[in-house]
């Protein structure tokens, strides 16, 4: 089935529950934006991808101070893969989701909370992936990289779209969240709520890492477990399109306590021969 074409019918549904928002809830809806309290200090940095240092914003204060677990790759794809990566996900359906957001699901049901999970319909990532996972495994910061989940999510700023902060799942997912990002330039934030006491730091922490079209990043270690991180509608100024990949966690890889499910969501996924669930 064909993805809208026009920008109406992209901006036109909505998938935003609890306190989720996006323009349409804000506009069309009715809905109005939960209160909520901005946080009295906010500290702002900048990722120096060269240094790998979140430098201070404004110049002044500590200047700077080292941020491991962000590893960048410009120019991953090239222009024409990504003319084929878009134009093969909007043959398919794109389904509303929270904040603004559109999304294709390629990977297992899970009840996170519940720590469960069925196979489903899954059926593998899709063809266009494996040249990209091939090319992923070259690069040492992603040795041994075998995913068993993607997700595709379309941004644009005439829904209001968005992500909230937060931290991935680590008990189905592994060390490494691998996105590809594209169509436009954008910022992910990185954020602790609890500041860096350490550093002399109260109040909220934010690290702005910029995300040049067309790039790879990968967040792993204090990135991935301990600093949250989300796009903010701000920084969505034209349609972005992401594709995360996602890893298995040491329970679900040989000699874990279900590597035999693990085994099987993987011969799974590296067919590429996947269809959106």
């Amino acid at each position: 089935m064909m993805a809208p074409d026009s920008v109406s019918d992209c901006v036109s549904s909505c998938g935003c529950k609890g306190i989720r928002r996006c323009l349409i809830c804000e506009k069309f809806k009715g809905k109005t934006q939960a209160e909520t309290s901005e946080p009295e200090i906010v500290h702002h940095f900048l990722y120096d991808a060269e240094t790998r240092k979140a430098v201070c914003k404004d110049g002044e204060g500590d200047a700077s101070f080292p941020f491991p677990g962000v590893f960048l790759w410009e120019n991953f794809i090239s222009e024409e893969e990504e003319k084929e990566l878009i134009g093969s996900m909007d043959q398919d359906v794109w389904n509303p989701s929270q904040s603004g957001r559109r999304k294709q699901d390629y990977g297992p049901k899970v009840n996170f909370k519940k720590r469960k999970m069925r196979l489903a319909d899954f059926n593998g990532l899709p063809a266009s992936s494996r040249k990209l996972v091939l090319r992923m495994q070259q690069e040492p910061n992603l040795q041994g990289f075998q995913p068993v989940e993607q997700c595709n999510l379309d941004y644009h700023p005439q829904r209001g779209s968005a992500i909230d902060p937060h931290l991935d799942d680590s008990w189905l997912w592994g060390e490494r969240l691998v996105t590809v990002n594209m169509l436009s330039d954008t910022v992910l934030t990185m954020s602790l709520e609890r500041g860096l006491p350490e550093r002399g730091l109260t109040g909220e922490v934010h690290v702005a890492v910029g995300l040049p079209r067309r790039c790879l990043v990968v967040l792993h270690g204090e990135a991935r477990h301990r600093w949250k991180h989300g796009i903010h509608r701000e920084d969505v100024q034209e349609r972005r399109v992401c594709s995360t990949y996602r890893e298995l966690s040491a329970e679900f890889l040989p000699a874990g306590q279900q590597a035999e499910l693990g085994a099987q969501l993987l011969n799974i996924a590296l067919t590429f021969r996947g269809t959106p669930v």
